[in-house]
């Protein structure tokens, strides 16, 4: 199957290109690199022939609730328009764990994006995931002052990039399946202890210190807000696996 992977040179899209390769697919990248913008649609219909699916895995790196909802609206427009017209039948959008519970602006963005998908021309799906384990990393750095990291404590179910990556070439070879149940870690743990055990594995240095998330936001996700309030798809991956990795 020819799979087009928008954002396939992403932290996800790059496990999406390589589990499609290992199943036998035909990945296709849409990406800036590939000559492609998925802002405009410039490139976009060249790389679309004979495709049967597009994964969009795109992001954009800003909490910006009217930012980030622009970007993800007009990419899924744009992606949806040019499937529309080269006959691609399935949209498949990577979506995160609890974006209608814990009111952040880039998880509104997300929300706003999965109602574009929904009521667009192309049948889809909508996978939603807990935050990746490589997400712990880009914690130490988010709230950085000199060698202090401000780490929030509060329960996730991390899951393995890779683990979502199969479980979307699932949903690949499934076929449109509307909303489908979240894909979360194989376990509950602590993001500020996962901080740790990343600083001391890998010798960052940091000097972490709890924080506590204010406003209604910070109370869901202390409520566990971002964990699955069903059951779903499990990773196989374990955080001390993906660790020693």
């Amino acid at each position: 199957m020819r799979i087009a992977v928008a954002g396939g040179t992403g932290a996800i899209g790059q496990h999406v290109v390589r589990e499609a390769r290992a199943r036998g697919h035909e990945p296709v990248v849409l990406a800036r690199s590939e000559g492609v913008d998925l802002t405009t649609g410039s490139g976009l219909e060249d790389r679309l022939v004979d495709v049967a699916t597009v994964v969009d895995v795109t992001n954009i790196a800003s909490q910006s609730r009217t930012k980030a909802t622009a970007f993800f609206e007009t990419v899924t427009r744009t992606l949806q328009e040019a499937e529309r017209r080269a006959g691609v039948g399935h949209h498949l959008a990577l979506s995160i764990v609890g974006i209608d519970r814990v009111s952040m602006g880039y998880y509104q963005a997300k929300l706003a994006q999965e109602h574009v998908v929904e009521s667009g021309p192309v049948p889809c799906t909508i996978l939603r995931a807990t935050q990746f384990y490589e997400f712990v990393e880009q914690a130490l750095r988010f709230a950085a002052i000199g060698p202090v990291s401000l780490v929030p404590r509060f329960p996730d179910q991390p899951v393995a990039a890779a683990d979502v990556a199969a479980t979307l070439l699932d949903q690949v070879e499934s076929g449109p399946s509307g909303r489908v149940p979240d894909l979360a870690g194989p376990a509950v743990l602590d993001l500020l202890d996962l901080a740790r055990r990343v600083n001391a594995a890998k010798g960052l240095g940091r000097r972490i210190v709890p924080v506590r998330m204010p406003g209604r936001a910070g109370r869901a996700m202390r409520a566990g807000g971002l964990l699955p309030d069903s059951d779903g798809p499990r990773g196989a991956t374990t955080f001390d696996e993906w660790l020693a990795g």
